[in-house]
């Protein structure tokens, strides 16, 4: 299934007033549900295979690990949460062998490229909208993530 016949998917359900569509073939599944609420999609893929894009209106729920590089106050209110725009595979660097793009506390300005997300082979750098100091990486390297999910907490300076 691609892309565009997802997108069709989305469309009739959300048109026809069915609450919830569940289709799979081979190692694919795919169930879209409504609720007078936004279209969800929950796509299921090996490990083996990249999670595909979807429409900035789905979002694909897969389970994410929460990573704790340094000890942050519990009350997160004053901090930029810098989320995904797309779903796809978190890399904080280029290549395995390089460093990563940001560490906790790394200053970073307007910009400043965060990390990578791949989404259908294609690599996208994912850029800072704020200044600031990094508190916290949210996600494990090499993890799906979701679109909207948070990826970073930044001190804003």
């Amino acid at each position: 299934m691609d892309i565009k016949q997802i997108q069709d998917l989305i469309r009739f359900v959300s048109k026809s007033g069915v609450n919830e569509v569940s289709i799979e073939q081979n190692e694919f599944k795919i169930t879209i549900k409504t609720n007078q609420a936004p279209t969800v999609v929950n796509a299921t893929l090996p490990v083996a295979q990249p999670v595909s894009a979807m429409p900035a209106a789905a979002a694909v729920t897969v389970p994410a690990s929460a990573q704790a590089e340094a000890p942050v106050a519990d009350d997160t209110s004053k901090y930029i949460t810098i989320k995904s725009p797309m779903i796809g595979t978190f890399y904080r660097s280029s290549t395995p062998d390089k460093p990563s793009f940001v560490n906790v506390g790394d200053e970073i300005s307007n910009g400043s490229v965060l990390c990578i997300i791949e989404a259908m082979k294609l690599f996208n750098e994912i850029e800072s909208e704020v200044s600031g100091r990094v508190v916290k990486v949210l996600v494990d390297n090499s993890s799906p993530v979701e679109y909207d999910q948070p990826l970073f907490l930044v001190e804003p300076m």
